[in-house]
């Protein structure tokens, strides 16, 4: 799309609706936020995004819905309000119909699931399997400038040309310096997610605000200070996704600290100088309560 009015209007609702998608959108406040009727908005929406606004707040409620079942112990209707359904009933039948079984039976299965991982992984190192090792880390506020990826994690040629991209943008504005970090922001579940709507911010920390407007799809974000537990990962694309694996399998075992509802980061050392080698060195930031 090339009209500069109408995409700053996309990434200020989008931004707002990933802020407040649990709270009661209405057609009135969708117009006042993006300054056009809301029929408009949403061809805009539509053609930009792939999802009517509808369905694109209903998905991530349904997810985060989901993502409450997986890793929260709060009840059913606790959950259907927190995610902006009026009643249990209609959330029930919503969830079912993306999802193919009730929320119960949803969550008795990720238990399952993540049961069956765990033993899985302690078959195979047997009863001498190290710990995870991590430390708890308090990132403060910081701003950062990103660029969305949509489709699966797993996908590492889209993610390094997504990365390569913004790379490219920072030169070629004069804004990477030797202190430069480059960081990724994951916002969704890969195991809740349809594959095709994942969401990966690619981010550049800024050390002072941007002297310029970000263009087309760029957006800039505020991350609010929050505490972490970080963990330390280096080796192969494929090691990376089985050390998540095992993270989230012995979480409760070796953790044991609550989960908070906020995007997973990741911090890349090394970007500048080696750009996406084979191997490479991450620094994991897993939310906590």
């Amino acid at each position: 799309m090339n009209n500069p009015t109408q995409l700053e209007r996309y990434k200020k609702l989008l931004h707002y609706i990933d802020l407040h998608f649990k709270e009661d959108l209405n057609i009135e406040r969708i117009e006042a936020i993006s300054h056009y009727s809301y029929r408009n908005i949403n061809r805009i929406f539509e053609a930009l995004h792939h999802e009517t606004i509808g369905k694109y707040i209903k998905r991530l409620r349904l997810e985060k819905a989901a993502q409450y079942l997986k890793y929260a112990t709060i009840g059913v209707a606790d959950i259907a309000h927190e995610v902006g359904f009026a009643d249990r009933v209609a959330f029930s039948k919503a969830f079912k119909k993306k999802y193919g079984c009730s929320p119960s039976t949803f969550r008795s299965s990720s238990e399952a699931i993540l049961a069956t991982q765990r033993q899985t992984l302690l078959n195979e190192v047997g009863p001498s399997r190290p710990k995870l090792q991590f430390e708890v880390a308090h990132l403060p506020d910081f701003e950062y400038l990103f660029l969305e990826h949509r489709g699966d994690y797993e996908d590492v040629s889209a993610i390094e040309a997504t990365s390569q991209q913004l790379y490219d943008y920072v030169e070629d504005k004069g804004i990477l310096n030797d202190r430069s970090i480059f960081m990724t922001e994951m916002m969704d579940d890969n195991e809740i997610s349809d594959r095709i709507h994942l969401r990966y911010n690619v981010g550049f920390i800024l050390e002072r605000p941007l002297p310029f407007a970000p263009e087309g799809l760029y957006r800039t974000k505020t991350h609010r200070a929050q505490k972490y537990a970080k963990f330390f990962h280096e080796g192969t694309p494929q090691s990376y996704f089985d050390f998540y694996k095992t993270l989230y399998a012995f979480w409760m075992l070796d953790v044991s600290l609550e989960l908070a509802d906020l995007p997973t980061l990741e911090f890349y050392p090394d970007y500048e100088r080696t750009r996406l080698p084979a191997e490479m060195r991450t620094e994991i930031y897993i939310p906590v309560a």
